[in-house]
């Protein structure tokens, strides 16, 4: 069915490593190198089907689908849920479309899977955003709360994650956390977070991401701008966006920024003699700027 301005939804079955997968997706057939979104925990492809309404994008295929477990995605066998193997479910979605190489662009969960994936093929890879992925273990805000605040029951876990996540002091955090339980099932969040967790504390995650050789912007609310890592991210060539009145979700906070953002940093990947030297965040901003506070019982 075709709708949205060129977008295209579809089915995509798929088996991975011997279990049964359904991929909801959408995507846009075009010129030029396809853009692939990779959407974040309790979030789904629909963060970015706004892609097929701004100019920037015209024309430029598109791919985005909902990972196994999330949104209206199927998968036979929840427990098997990890960004392993989401990064296998993407490597076979890729394969299923015809993709070779592509733009990335992953945020917080989709992030890391897309992190792993430019890892091991990074010769498929134009240009990485990565929208707050994983880097470093202070990343692990939410994905961390399966240690800190664990429950044997996972649909009590997932509504006492909602809880916290409702009332944190974070742009559209009420927004997010209320449409989570519609989003994930809850049986998938364990492996997930879990794996998140492992990833970012053992697997040189900065190391992967600064040894990329392509151009790779990180993108980060201005809630956020305190994140310890981000002038080393400078300092090594990547490209900083930080998104004013936003948190961990510009797509919902201020979505029109995120949007010119990515479509500029693309544009000077297609084009290296406008790339710009990264910049440092300020050090002495002027005005107020919000920073992430420990979250939700975090050490």
């Amino acid at each position: 069915m075709t709708i949205h301005a060129g977008l295209t939804r579809h089915w995509l079955p798929l088996s991975i490593d011997g279990t049964g997968v359904r991929l909801s997706c959408i995507s846009r057939e075009g010129t030029g190198l396809p853009i692939v979104f990779l959407h974040g925990f309790g979030s789904t492809k629909e963060d970015y089907a706004d892609v097929a309404l701004h100019p920037a994008f015209a024309g430029r295929p598109v791919f985005a689908y909902d990972a196994p477990g999330c949104g209206e995605s199927e998968c036979a066998d929840l427990d098997r849920i990890s960004i392993p193997f989401l990064v296998k479910t993407a490597l076979a979605a890729l394969a299923e479309q015809g993709i070779d190489r592509f733009d990335l662009v992953g945020h917080s969960m989709g992030g890391l899977t897309s992190l792993m994936l430019a890892h091991q093929h990074p010769e498929r890879v134009a240009s990485f955003t990565d929208i707050e992925g994983n880097v470093a273990p202070e990343d692990c805000f939410l994905s961390r709360q399966i240690f800190l605040h664990p429950h044997e029951d996972p649909e009590q876990f997932l509504e006492d994650f909602i809880a916290r996540n409702w009332a944190a002091p974070f742009y559209s955090s009420p927004l997010y956390a209320t449409s989570v339980r519609y989003k994930v099932r809850a049986r998938a969040v364990r492996g997930i977070f879990e794996s998140m967790v492992d990833l970012s504390d053992n697997a040189d995650l900065m190391e992967k991401f600064l040894s990329l050789p392509f151009p790779r912007m990180f993108m980060y609310g201005e809630q956020n701008n305190t994140l310890s890592y981000l002038p080393h991210l400078a300092a090594n060539g990547v490209e900083l966006a930080e998104i004013p009145n936003s948190g961990h979700f510009p797509m919902y906070s201020n979505a029109p920024e995120m949007w010119r953002r990515i479509a500029a940093f693309q544009a000077r990947a297609m084009n290296p003699h406008l790339q710009r030297r990264p910049r440092a965040p300020d050090p002495t901003p002027s005005g107020t700027r919000m920073c992430r506070p420990k979250p939700f019982g975090e050490n």
